[in-house]
C-alpha cells in the first residue's frame, strides 16, 4: 500500500516510465502525492501513461540517450513546475552477445542510455536542486554490475559505472542532494523477457537460483525507490540497495 502524502507535492521525474519498473515507480510516487513527470521517447506512449497514472501526472517525450533529450526533459519539467525535487534514472536497455563480436555502435548505444544519459540528467537536475537546497536522486542500476555475467559487457560496464557515479555525486552534492542507487535482480519486465527469449538466460534456472524462488515484481523496486526519495531516508546517501530476492547471497552467476 502507498504511504499517502509521504511525497506530497514533490516534483518527480522518472525516465523510462511508460512500462515495467519505471511505470511502477511513477505510479507509486504519484499515489504518495508526488507530481510525476512521465518520460519515454514516444509521445503517444507518454501521454497514455500519464493519463493512466493520474494524480496530475504529465508526460514529456524525450530520448534520454541523447544530450538534447536530457536537456529537453529537465527544461520542460522546470518550465511546468519551476523545480525538481526527485529524479529517478530508470531508462535502460541491454544487448547480449560475445564481447569480441560487439559492434562499437551497440556499445555506444548501451553506454549512452545507461550511463551518459543519467549523468547528464543528474547534472541538469542538480543545478535546480542545489539552488533549492534539497533534492533526491535514485539511479536504477542492476545486480549484473556486481555479479558481472558474461555476454553483456556493455550493459554491465555501464551499470557498474552508474553505481560508481552514484557514490561520487553523493559525496560531491551532499548535504543538499542525496544520491542513491537501487540494483534490481531479475524481474517480470520486457528486458528480462527479451533475455529469456534470446537464450541469454533461462527462466527456470533464474527461479531455481533465487532464494525467493521467483522473479521479482516491478512494484517491489518502486517501494524501495519511494523510500529512498522520502524524508524517511534522509540519513541514507551514496548506497546501492539490492532488490533481488536474495540473489546476491549465493555469490556470482548461474
Amino acid at each position: 500500500m502507498p504511504h499517502v502524502g509521504r511525497l506530497q507535492d514533490r516534483v518527480a521525474v522518472v525516465t523510462g516510465s511508460t512500462r515495467g519498473i519505471g511505470r511502477a515507480i511513477a505510479e507509486l510516487l504519484a499515489a504518495e502525492g508526488a507530481r510525476v513527470v512521465v518520460n519515454a521517447r514516444a509521445e503517444e506512449a507518454v501521454s497514455n501513461a500519464a493519463a493512466g497514472i493520474g494524480h496530475g501526472a504529465v508526460g514529456i517525450a524525450a530520448d534520454v540517450a541523447t544530450p538534447e533529450g536530457c536537456a529537453r526533459l529537465i527544461e520542460g519539467t522546470l518550465e511546468r513546475h519551476g523545480r525538481i525535487d526527485v529524479l529517478v534514472n530508470n531508462a535502460g536497455a541491454s544487448v547480449a552477445g560475445p564481447a569480441e563480436e560487439l559492434a562499437l555502435a551497440d556499445w555506444q548505444r548501451i553506454v549512452d542510455l545507461n550511463l551518459t544519459g543519467p549523468f547528464l540528467l543528474c547534472q541538469h537536475a542538480a543545478r535546480s536542486m542545489l539552488a533549492e537546497g534539497r533534492g533526491a536522486i535514485v539511479n536504477i542500476a542492476s545486480v549484473a554490475a556486481i555479479t558481472t555475467p558474461p555476454r553483456r559487457v556493455s550493459y554491465v560496464a555501464a551499470k557498474a559505472g552508474l553505481i560508481a557515479m552514484t557514490k561520487v555525486l553523493a559525496a560531491e552534492w551532499a548535504p543538499a542532494i542525496r544520491v542513491n542507487a537501487v540494483a534490481p535482480g531479475y524481474f517480470e519486465t520486457d528486458l528480462v523477457a527479451d533475455l529469456i527469449e534470446r537464450g541469454a538466460v533461462d527462466r527456470a534456472a533464474l527461479e531455481a537460483r533465487s532464494p525467493s524462488g521467483r522473479l521479482g515484481r516491478p512494484v517491489e523496486v518502486a517501494r524501495a525507490v519511494a523510500y529512498l526519495v522520502s524524508d524517511e531516508a534522509e540519513f541514507v546517501n551514496g548506497v546501492t540497495l539490492p532488490v533481488d530476492g536474495g540473489w546476491l547471497v549465493y555469490g556470482q552467476n548461474l
